[in-house]
């Protein structure tokens, strides 16, 4: 730990770096991200305090990366229950789900205007707590265009999804749709399509055999 760069110990950048992933996690909205990364640089803020001789800093690290992982399995062994309600154009509660997250669900659909001729109106619940919002238009028959496939950032681990291109998935069957298509520009949208099992079909089209 002798190893001098740019003229400080290695060991002083391993304490740097654990207040800056401790810091990272508290800008975090998704809880899960925040355990995760919080608990990395706990860790690492551990073994600094103890390596330097602080017993303060290692001791309160350590139980801090012990807290971290305690809910993080909590996390991971809670069985949500997701639950998914049509809604209509007229739904006030949609109108005011929409109007509230409007700023954040334009970063991921910017082209997203209103609900109008929408054929398809879906808002999911985790746990009884509002998750997202789902909005589909019919291009045919056996093709539903998604335009709004939104999750509130609180719930942003796929999980809603899933549950809604899995487990939901015969809620679109019943309806004769064989396909769900969706066009994005947005490189983090993208990703998560191909997560949900999309396929990319060119340019900004992806879709989705049902």
């Amino acid at each position: 730990m002798n190893t001098l760069i740019f003229n400080l110990p290695l060991i002083e950048w391993i304490g740097y770096l654990a207040s800056l992933l401790v810091l990272i996690s508290l800008l975090l909205s998704s809880i899960l991200k925040l355990r995760l990364i919080n608990l990395i640089g706990a860790s690492i803020f551990s073994f600094y305090g103890f390596f330097i001789g602080s017993l303060p800093v290692g001791i309160m690290n350590f139980v801090i990366a012990i807290a971290d992982i305690y809910y993080l399995h909590q996390l991971y062994s809670h069985k949500e229950r997701f639950d998914v309600i049509e809604e209509s154009l007229d739904s006030a509660y949609l109108k005011k789900f929409i109007e509230h997250y409007h700023d954040d669900i334009l970063k991921f659909f910017p082209d997203f205007s209103n609900i109008e001729n929408s054929d398809i109106i879906l808002l999911v619940f985790r746990d009884l707590k509002p998750a997202g919002a789902f909005i589909g238009v019919s291009k045919n028959e056996k093709e539903l265009e998604i335009k709004l496939d939104y999750v509130t950032a609180e719930y942003r681990d796929s999980k809603p999804g899933r549950y809604i291109y899995t487990k939901f998935s015969d809620f679109f069957k019943d309806r004769g749709y064989e396909k769900l298509t969706c066009k994005t520009k947005i490189k983090s949208h993208q990703k998560y399509l191909k997560k949900m099992g999309f396929t990319f079909e060119g340019g900004t089209q992806f879709s989705f055999r049902l």
